[in-house]
């Protein structure tokens, strides 16, 4: 996390001292690095440029489409946005969100195996870039819904690679026991079905196996796979223009090496291209990618401040003012993120147990951390931009954390605290 270090045993966003942050916006705090998005985004983008993947190159260009699920801030949506990004959403919600922050619609793709009608009807009206259909379902009621708009729906097919990602299950997506996309053995029928409809226009192939990969081999395998099925559907007449390798590219928490974005964008152009040139010379194709985490989760942190210290006879806690509806990951995913003092301390450091002060037992976000702390103090949550805030819930009627973005020396408030007037204002009593 290259844009949070140490100044004078102080840790910084840029040229902000987070416990200034802290003092100004309160705790638990949200802080986001438009740097690092930036940079993060670049890493992509520059990929694609060395590639020769301009967005409308005569090869069919590259389109990165940010996974909004990850984290859907109108400020970050903006700031991507204005590098050139594209959008991956999953509800007619993100999609509204995308609009509000000045996205195209025209650069979003829609994926999601749940659908409804007015979230299609929705993204029709608005004429997105693409419909990445889960089943044969979907394109049945989405066929059904462009009609009665008097329009044609634009589709990808999410296939089903049977891919392991070698991931944590809850964010594996590529096999046959997942909900996601269509069973590979079963796609070209699929096709066939889809591209007969009056209201559908087939355009692209999509495929998604997972998230927090390190290593891009199991992505490369599922490009294989996909390009054999691309050759099938051309000889029956069914042409794709683009191919959307989804995202998955993890980033490091504790001690992970993940493979480097321009690498793997390299190795994944090269195929690309070498298969481009050998069966559809002239033909352009673009190529498309869902990154989400790579992009924001190293570009955030989450801050705490200590209210409590517990010495036990077996175990010592540090009780916080952030809990597992501020950050859920821990408690959901048993997921490892770094902590770090705000203020270094020379103190003799113990080892803690960070909870926080909802009522479970699930409530942690920190096992075993060696720290020397006080209460009052202001802990770091690192890598936190990523399934932090769109996470978040109001358990225990609780206010999710206020949003900062830190750009150089400046720090604009991007979503104010909830209060808890906020989360009983749309209730009412009975009779």
């Amino acid at each position: 996390m290259s844009h949070f270090s140490y100044r004078d045993g102080v840790l910084h966003a840029e040229n902000l001292p987070l416990n200034a942050l802290a003092k100004q916006f309160g705790s638990p705090l949200y802080v986001y690095s438009k740097a690092a998005l930036t940079a993060n985004f670049s890493a992509y983008a520059d990929a694609c440029k060395k590639a020769g993947r301009t967005e409308n190159g005569d090869n069919g260009g590259a389109l990165i489409c940010y996974s909004v699920k990850s984290n859907s801030n109108l400020a970050v949506l903006n700031v991507l946005g204005k590098l050139g990004s594209g959008f991956d959403i999953v509800s007619g919600g993100e999609l509204l969100r995308v609009i509000a922050a000045g996205g195209d619609p025209r650069k979003v793709i829609f994926s999601g195996v749940g659908k409804g009608r007015d979230e299609m009807r929705l993204a029709l009206q608005h004429d997105i870039l693409c419909f990445n259909v889960e089943s044969i379902p979907e394109v049945h009621r989405l066929n059904e819904v462009a009609g009665e708009a008097g329009k044609r729906a634009r589709i990808s097919l999410r296939v089903n690679p049977n891919v392991d990602a070698k991931t944590h299950p809850y964010i594996s997506t590529g096999l046959k026991e997942n909900k996601f996309g269509v069973a590979y053995e079963d796609a070209l029928a699929c096709y066939r079905d889809a591209a007969a409809l009056p209201n559908i226009e087939v355009v692209g192939i999509d495929c998604h196996i997972g998230s927090q990969l390190l290593d891009d081999a199991p992505l490369l395998e599922a490009l294989d796979k996909v390009i054999e099925l691309i050759d099938q559907l051309e000889s029956e007449g069914i042409a794709i223009h683009h191919l959307d390798i989804g995202g998955g590219i993890g980033i490091t928490y504790d001690d992970e090496q993940p493979v480097p974005v321009g690498d793997y964008l390299g190795r994944l152009f090269a195929r690309v291209e070498a298969w481009r040139k050998e069966k559809y010379a002239g033909r352009a194709i673009k190529v498309m990618f869902e990154p989400g985490r790579s992009i924001v989760g190293n570009a955030g942190v989450l801050l705490t401040e200590v209210q409590y210290l517990k010495h036990g006879e077996t175990k010592n806690f540090a009780v916080v003012d952030a809990a597992m509806n501020d950050l859920m990951r821990p408690a959901l995913y048993e997921a490892w993120h770094g902590v770090q003092v705000v203020q270094q301390r020379q103190d003799a450091a113990r080892t803690y147990d960070v909870v926080g002060p909802v009522c479970e037992s699930g409530d942690w976000l920190a096992h075993s951390r060696e720290l020397a702390i006080e209460p009052g103090d202001l802990l770091a949550l690192m890598s936190a931009g990523a399934y932090g805030m769109t996470m978040a819930s109001n358990y225990n009627t609780r206010g999710r954390a206020a949003e900062v973005l830190v750009d150089g020396d400046k720090a604009h408030l991007i979503r104010k605290r909830e209060n808890p007037a906020d989360l009983f204002a749309l209730e009412s009593i009975a009779g």
